[in-house]
């Protein structure tokens, strides 16, 4: 009988859960198979620890949450499908090479701030499932964050005013454009030319919009709030609504209880998209630090375009 072991990322934390035991028979047994996806639900991040550090094996526990997709938004792809048997989408590679950062007097590479993926489109994927290929020897970590326990941290008085707002986002407010929770004494010093690139062919992309604050089915509300890529308040795109917009980000950063994660070579991350935002800690820029990423197919059907605004939809690097 195939049996994997579960227990929790660390004790003080109230999500996320810690996977050995993975092996081929492991992903093929629908008993292990739905224990991995019931831990997925209910603990929000995943971390699959000493598993074969294979393409195959990441499409493999990538498809245990749910079929894959294409990522919406790619700064850098590879030219044909790794998979090349099956109809799969390629794996996103995350290299960030280029984009730096003064961060408080420290100069990162791969630093990303604090979002959920794709709240630029009206319909959330998923879930992703990020396996490292190329490790920095310090710095390099992907922090996780969950809205269910920001949702019961942050103040009464601003879950009450959030309980029914929602959230512009726009693909061009990357990177230099932030307008929303950067953090104090971070510039950026220059940006890859794909980025670059990128930001030119976001310009005149439309808007979404997203709830503040939901839902789930298992009655928990979560706090859903990416301060990257946000363009304001729905309704309220006034300096009284940006500055309330601020505040929650600063609020979501003083009481936020990260997960932030050392990676080692046989390690996955499995993480729900609609519950968690996460970031990348940056790391010295003479070293390399690359990630692939798989993405898992859904919506929440919470989201949407900007009612009458124009424009094209989210472009693809491809």
């Amino acid at each position: 009988m195939t049996s994997i072991k579960v227990g929790p990322l660390a004790d003080d934390l109230p999500f996320g859960a810690k996977i050995t035991g993975i092996t081929w028979a492991a992903v093929k047994d629908n008993a292990v198979r739905k224990q991995i996806k019931e831990t997925f639900e209910e603990r929000g991040v995943v971390v699959f620890k000493n598993v074969e550090a294979t393409e195959e094996m990441h499409f493999a526990l990538s498809e245990i949450a749910g079929p894959l997709q294409d990522h919406p938004l790619r700064a850098t792809m590879r030219d044909k499908p790794l998979v090349e048997s099956a109809a799969k989408p390629d794996l996103a590679d995350l290299t960030y090479k280029g984009d730096i950062i003064d961060a408080n007097g420290a100069v990162l590479t791969a630093w990303l701030p604090w979002h959920f993926d794709a709240c630029y489109t009206n319909k959330l994927n998923r879930a992703g499932v990020l396996r490292p290929i190329s490790i920095p020897p310090e710095g390099g970590m992907t922090g996780f964050a969950d809205g269910v326990q920001l949702y019961n941290a942050i103040s009464p008085a601003l879950r009450e005013k959030f309980k029914d707002l929602k959230i512009v986002y726009h693909s061009y407010l990357m990177y230099m454009h932030q307008r929303f929770g950067m953090p104090a004494n971070h510039r950026w010093l220059s940006v890859s030319d794909g980025v670059a690139k990128l930001l030119k062919r976001c310009e005149g992309a439309r808007r979404s919009v997203h709830p503040a604050i939901w839902k789930r089915t298992s009655g928990e509300y979560v706090l859903h709030v990416s301060p990257w890529q946000a363009a304001g308040i729905y309704g309220r795109m006034n300096r009284e609504g940006d500055e309330l917009l601020e505040e929650l980000s600063q609020e979501i950063y003083a009481k936020m209880k990260p997960y932030f994660h050392k990676w080692a070579p046989t390690d996955m991350v499995l993480w729900d998209n609609w519950r968690l935002i996460h970031s990348a800690s940056g790391n010295d820029p003479k070293y390399a630090r690359h990630l692939q990423r798989t993405t898992v197919q859904g919506d929440y059907g919470l989201g949407d375009f900007e009612p009458g605004v124009e424009g094209h939809a989210p472009p693809s690097m491809d």
